[in-house]
């Protein structure tokens, strides 16, 4: 599933986190709950600690609402504004 269509269902805490952190290892409790929205982590079988990242498609698509650009694909989104 899409980025657009599952980014929505996060909790406002989770979605600024993964802006904040955009491209870091992802914690549990964030894969569960990016699992239940529809989205997917994968394990980084390079990383000695094999932790959880998000796609590459997804960070970038993180990296471009953080820099409030429109995304390439449409934006089914809820900004989150960080003050």
């Amino acid at each position: 599933m899409n980025i657009e269509l599952w980014w929505p269902k996060l909790t406002p805490s989770t979605r600024v986190g993964l802006l904040e952190n955009n491209g870091d290892a992802v914690p549990p409790q964030v894969v569960a709950e990016v699992t239940r929205a529809g989205g997917s982590a994968a394990i980084d079988s390079d990383s000695a600690e094999s932790d959880y990242y998000l796609s590459d498609e997804d960070v970038e698509w993180i990296e471009t609402v953080t820099n409030e650009e429109e995304p390439t694909e449409g934006l089914i989104l809820s900004k989150v504004r960080r003050t």
